[in-house]
C-alpha cells in the first residue's frame, strides 16, 4: 500500500478515537470485527504486512424528542477520506421500507456535498439526528391515513429468501452471517463449505436487510436463487420451516492441500432439507435432481 493509504488509516483511527467519546456507552457502537482497529494499528506499526481488513461498524443513534433509534451503518474503503467516502446506510423501526430509502438518499445527497478529503462521519450522524424527526412524522401522517386492513396486512408479510453462493470459508464471514441473522429476529441456515447455502425467513424488510448487509459491499460470489412471500393477517409461527438459525457443517468429500478448497456432502444437505419439508430447493439451488 502506499504511503497515502497508511496517511488514510491513520485518519480513519483518529476518526474512531472521536466516535468512542462521542458515544462511550456499551452498545452504541458496534464494530463488525472487534480485532480491526487492531489490525490495522498493527499494520500502521509495520508488525502486520497484509492489508487490514476495512473497519465496518454500526452506530445506534437515539433521538430525544421521540425516543426514536436509528442504526448508522458504516463501511470504510482503505482510501477514506483521501479518495473515496464511507459506505453508509441508515435503519430505524420506524421507518417503512419508502421513507428509508428517501433518508439514505437524501444523507448520500449531503455527505457527496461536502469537501473531497473531509471526515464526514461525524457530519452523517449530524444530519441523521437532525432530519430523522421529519421522516418519523411523515411515517405517522402515512400510518394514520392508511386503513387497518393494509395495515395488517403489510405487517405480516412473511418473506424466505435463498441464497447461493460458490463457498463459505472465512471465519469472520461465518461469524457476520449468524450475529446479522439473529439481530433481526430471522430463521435458517448457513451451510458453510464448498458450495455455500443460505436460507433465512422472517419479515420481508428484515430479509432484505439481511442481504443487503451481507452481500455488501464487495462479496462478489454470491447470487439469492429464491424468494418466497406469503401474506398472513395472524401470527406467522406457523409459516417458519426452520425453528431458528443455524450453521450447517456437513462431512467434506476430497481435501486438496492447504487452501481445503472441499466439496460438502450434499446428500446430506438433501436429507437435511427433506426433513425440513423444502427438499425441492436442492434441484433451483444447484440445477439437478436430488437424490438421497
Amino acid at each position: 500500500m502506499s504511503a497515502s493509504i497508511k496517511e488514510c488509516l491513520e485518519l480513519q483511527l483518529s476518526e474512531m478515537e472521536m466516535l468512542f467519546s462521542m458515544f462511550p456507552r456499551k452498545g452504541e457502537i458496534n464494530l463488525e470485527d472487534a480485532n480491526a482497529i487492531l489490525h490495522v494499528q498493527k499494520y500502521l506499526d509495520n508488525i502486520r504486512e497484509t492489508v487490514p481488513p476495512k473497519i465496518e461498524f454500526s452506530v445506534s443513534i437515539e433521538v430525544d424528542e421521540d425516543k426514536v433509534r436509528a442504526d448508522l451503518h458504516v463501511s470504510l474503503p482503505h482510501d477514506y477520506p483521501q479518495g473515496a467516502t464511507p459506505q453508509l446506510y441508515a435503519r430505524s423501526a420506524a421507518l417503512d421500507r419508502e421513507l428509508q430509502k428517501q433518508l439514505n438518499e437524501n444523507l448520500l445527497l449531503h455527505i457527496h456535498s461536502l469537501n473531497c478529503g473531509e471526515l464526514c462521519i461525524s457530519t452523517a450522524i449530524q444530519w441523521l439526528q437532525d432530519n430523522i424527526t421529519f421522516y418519523v412524522q411523515k411515517s405517522k401522517l402515512l400510518t394514520k391515513s392508511t386503513p387497518k386492513s393494509q395495515e395488517v396486512t403489510s405487517q405480516t408479510l412473511f418473506h424466505r429468501m435463498w441464497i447461493y453462493s460458490h463457498h463459505i470459508y472465512r471465519q469472520e464471514l461465518r461469524k457476520k452471517i449468524l450475529e446479522c441473522a439473529k439481530r433481526l429476529n430471522l430463521t435458517g441456515f448457513c451451510l458453510t463449505g464448498k458450495p455455500g447455502v443460505i436460507c433465512v425467513e422472517g419479515m420481508k424488510e428484515q430479509c432484505e436487510e439481511f442481504w443487503h448487509k451481507i452481500r455488501y459491499p464487495n462479496w462478489k460470489h454470491i447470487s439469492c436463487k429464491h424468494t418466497e412471500s406469503t401474506e398472513s393477517e395472524g401470527k406467522v409461527e406457523e409459516l417458519h420451516l426452520f425453528p431458528t438459525f443455524e450453521e450447517l457443517i456437513f462431512e467434506a468429500h476430497g481435501d486438496y492441500g492447504l487452501r481445503n478448497d472441499y466439496h460438502m456432502d450434499l446428500g446430506q444437505f438433501l436429507e437435511y432439507l427433506k426433513q425440513h419439508q423444502c427438499e425441492h430447493m436442492f434441484q433451483i439451488l444447484f440445477g439437478i435432481e436430488g437424490k438421497i
